[in-house]
């Protein structure tokens, strides 16, 4: 067994009726109940209590877990390959990959900047993100993109928030961008706001709804009935769309990659 984080790990397979998953088993002095993770990484991973590790029937008690929940982790692990075998495809932030920018793939293009320009940039047309390439400019096709995305991002949401602030009656005290993996937005009793830059790749849709949630706890915090309505009447379909970024969210998260792209945690419990 290896220890990680305090927890005890060891390897086992589960003799289900659709044949053998292999798991972790993980007994963590955090965990209150068994939960299941479906990582990209390391593969289904259950967690149970540390108190239990010393039971002979750990393994036991963790495959009856999983073949309780066998449909739902054979479709999500059928539909983790999928995403990653389409991400894969697509061939990520090189030229001649493709790349999502506000909900529709684009064609990278790479192209050698003209004489005079100092610093690489990108030029967005209705199919292709062309890359102005400064021949010095050691920074990866990746990057390069990042820094683009940013400022379109950051102008994108800057006008979403002049759109629906004053009538929304909030005056947010600070906006920021940054790159979380578990939100797309946050916001503060203080006032401040902070989106993922990553919403520009989403449809415009997507990122208008993630700032109207914002912006409605800065009059609510929680998510009860008067959030919602809040928000409805400012977007009617956030539920929508809601469910778009759930869905694609390892799209988004993964755009960048160079390499077959990770799929992101799915947990069960």
């Amino acid at each position: 067994m290896a220890r990680t984080r305090s927890a005890v790990e060891a390897p086992a397979v589960a003799d289900l009726p659709g044949g053998p998953i292999p798991f972790t088993l993980r007994h963590s002095p955090r965990a209150r109940g068994l939960r299941v993770v479906l990582h990209p990484d390391r593969g289904v991973v259950v967690t149970m209590p540390a108190a239990r590790a010393g039971r002979t029937d750990g393994v036991q008690r963790a495959v009856a877990f999983l073949a309780e929940r066998e449909p739902w982790l054979r479709r999500h692990l059928g539909r983790q390959a999928a995403v990653a075998a389409e991400l894969a495809r697509r061939g990520g932030a090189t030229d001649g990959g493709n790349i999502p920018f506000r909900g529709r793939l684009h064609r990278i293009r790479v192209v050698p900047a003209v004489s005079g320009i100092r610093r690489s940039d990108v030029v967005a047309f209705d199919d292709e993100l062309v890359i102005h390439r400064v021949s010095g400019d050691r920074r990866s096709e990746a990057s390069i993109l990042e820094r683009w995305f940013r400022t379109m991002a950051w102008d994108a949401i800057e006008s979403a928030v002049t759109a629906h602030a004053v009538d929304m009656r909030v005056a947010p005290v600070a906006v920021t961008l940054r790159d979380p993996r578990t939100r797309w937005g946050s916001a503060s009793r203080t006032g401040r706001l902070s989106f993922s830059w990553r919403l520009v790749l989403a449809p415009p849709e997507a990122l208008e709804t993630v700032v109207v949630h914002e912006l409605a706890h800065l009059r609510v915090f929680g998510h009860g009935p008067r959030f919602w309505a809040l928000v409805a009447s400012r977007r009617p379909d956030h539920r929508t769309w809601r469910r778009w970024l759930q869905d694609h969210s390892t799209e988004l998260h993964t755009a960048l990659d160079p390499a077959p792209a990770a799929v992101l945690p799915l947990v069960a419990g």
